[in-house]
């Protein structure tokens, strides 16, 4: 019982004291990962990455890629120094890559490590497309969605040892049924939720960036339609990573003339 009270409080104690800001919603937002911690590793393994990988370069594509990836981090700087934010990317190394793959597919890891899969240049189709995809994945790097996914699955991982201790005087039945009931439970009821809403921030943050570095978020809609009619069968939302590729175009919809009105706080009128 000793042992049990003392993991509930420690567990208390780093839900209440491992909280950081997000300076786009305002909210409190798990983490008690730090940037110290997390970056260096990030870097090295998009390094590794990068030494397998078929990087493009010196193409219009690839430099594309850069230049918008630039565009949008100048504007998120822009938007941060505004909302008293100051210094808030001072860690962030950003680096912008074109990787040759078919995969319609982007990543950015933390501390601002982004890649674009050619097989993704289609569906972007155009400049404010690809923008659209670019202002994503910056948006996840600055919202620290990484470390919050490490938190989070770190808490899982507690609870399993919390609901073990609790049921080990209990039958062999008695014990798989609750490491099954938590496993599925945990994940359908709280992970993916959980990053499904981190996509969901990550749609409404990029278009916000994406306005203000002067591209259109009324595109970002446009582009998911082209991935709706290009994709394949996707598993049932409440069972993916990721919102429904619908929702997400309903979504945008929404959010677009929202991103408009605060580009133009930032003095932009109109879009390239």
């Amino acid at each position: 019982m000793k042992f049990k009270n003392t993991f509930l409080w420690l567990s208390v104690l780093l839900l209440v004291v491992a909280c950081k800001t997000n300076p786009f919603t305002g909210e409190k937002n798990l983490n008690f990962v730090s940037n110290d911690q997390l970056f260096p590793a990030s870097f090295e393994q998009y390094n590794q990455f990068l030494n397998e990988a078929e990087v493009v370069r010196n193409t219009e594509e690839a430099r594309k890629v850069k230049s918008l990836g630039e565009d949008i981090v100048t504007a998120a700087e822009r938007y941060l120094n505004a909302n008293g934010y100051q210094g808030f990317m001072n860690d962030f190394k950003w680096e912008f890559n074109l990787v040759k793959d078919d995969q319609a597919n982007a990543f950015a890891m933390p501390g601002g490590k982004v890649v674009v899969y050619t097989g993704i240049l289609d569906e972007a189709k155009n400049t404010n497309g690809l923008a659209t995809i670019m202002a994503h994945e910056i948006a996840h790097a600055l919202a620290d969605h990484g470390a919050q996914r490490m938190s989070a699955a770190q808490l899982q991982q507690l609870g399993a040892v919390a609901g073990s201790v609790a049921v080990s005087g209990r039958s062999e039945r008695t014990q798989q049924i609750f490491a099954q009931a938590y496993g599925l439970g945990s994940t359908v009821g709280v992970m993916l939720p959980f990053s499904r809403g981190h996509e969901a921030e990550a749609d409404r943050i990029g278009l916000t960036l994406m306005a203000i570095a002067g591209y259109d978020p009324r595109e970002a809609p446009e582009l998911w339609k082209r991935m709706q009619a290009n994709g394949g069968q996707a598993p049932p939302e409440f069972l993916s990573t990721h919102p429904s590729t619908q929702t997400r175009i309903n979504n945008l919809t929404r959010w677009a003339p929202e991103a408009i009105a605060e580009a133009k706080k930032y003095g932009v009128n109109s879009f390239k």
